[in-house]
């Protein structure tokens, strides 16, 4: 058995420099002694919360732009500063897009949202045990984002009918109804680490 390929990148230059994410293109060392080009988007990262009260679960609905209509999410947002900690954003997202606080918080899931092109890495909280706080008022996309609780089974059905399609939504309501039947054990602390998370 042969050991695995090291794909080691001979040159890397940015080619777009956005607000929010750049786009790299990367010569990488193939198997067979041959070389590839590379293009991915680089991303800051991300946080959303499943909040679960008495069976339910918390959609937002917004509108994305990319594809032109309105998606039924988590609350979640970017990772807005480097070395934020993961759990403080999430924090912060449930107060601003939905008003609330959690008491009793775990890690989900984390996933990689589309490594073919992006390393964006996103992790999904759980969140219990919620109240209503104070939030400022919302403006640009969240200033017309709604907000409503579905019974979880529901929002399953949904997943699986293709009427919740967002990534992070399907991903986390999935991942919530599973931890749910199995009473929530194993679910990791609220500062697990998150390897998949960039540090620089």
């Amino acid at each position: 058995m042969t050991a695995p390929h090291d794909h080691q990148v001979e040159e890397s230059r940015s080619v777009f420099e956005g607000r929010i994410i750049s786009v790299r293109t990367d010569r990488v060392t193939m198997p067979g002694d041959t070389t590839s080009q590379r293009e991915y988007v680089v991303h800051p990262g991300a946080v959303g919360a499943v909040v679960l009260d008495q069976g339910r679960v918390l959609l937002v609905n917004q509108y994305r732009h990319p594809v032109r209509r309105r998606l039924d999410e988590l609350p979640a947002g970017l990772l807005d500063e480097p070395g934020e900690p993961a759990l403080a954003a999430a924090q912060r997202e449930l107060a601003e897009e939905a008003g609330l606080a959690a008491e009793t918080w775990h890690v989900l899931v984390d996933t990689l949202t589309s490594p073919g092109m992006s390393d964006e890495a996103i992790r999904v909280f759980l969140a219990r045990d919620v109240r209503v706080v104070d939030r400022e008022v919302q403006v640009h996309e969240e200033a017309d984002m709604t907000t409503q609780w579905l019974p979880l089974e529901e929002a399953v059905r949904q997943v699986l009918g293709g009427r919740i399609e967002n990534a992070m939504a399907a991903v986390g309501i999935l991942a919530a109804d599973r931890a749910a039947r199995d009473g929530f054990a194993g679910l990791r602390p609220a500062d697990a680490p998150w390897p998949s998370r960039k540090t620089g």
